[in-house]
């Protein structure tokens, strides 16, 4: 059975930092399309940052470009999203994600396997 558990969410000032995690169990994390999704009070769910099988590609959305970074951490089978200069706008319920059908893009509905999430507030 497929787990994934995000934690390090949490309440800080713009321009702070924090780094989101998500354990993963069940499945090789290297192996499939991952990635971090945010939705905020009263949007849609969209796409943050994806990495692909491997490690070897990432994408970011142009709002967190340069700022966040995802990452694998093969040893601890865990996804890691760091991110820098955060930005009131961050603020939303942060979900890791994985893609089983070999494909690799932020389409929410086609990615098998969600985590609970984990809330971040960025204030002003």
């Amino acid at each position: 059975q497929v787990q994934l558990v995000e934690s390090g969410g949490g309440s800080v000032q713009a321009g702070g930092s924090l780094r989101l995690s998500c354990a993963v169990s069940g499945m090789d994390v290297s192996n499939v399309c991952m990635g971090w999704f945010r939705q905020a009070l009263g949007k849609q769910r969209e796409g943050v940052a994806l990495i692909w099988p491997g490690g070897g590609r990432t994408y970011y959305d142009a709002s967190v470009k340069g700022r966040f970074t995802i990452s694998q951490d093969s040893a601890k089978n865990t996804l890691v999203l760091d991110m820098n200069i955060l930005k009131p706008e961050d603020t939303a319920m942060y979900y890791c994600a994985a893609r089983v059908d070999g494909y690799c893009n932020t389409d929410a509905r086609s990615h098998a396997h969600w985590g609970q999430g984990t809330q971040v507030t960025v204030s002003s």
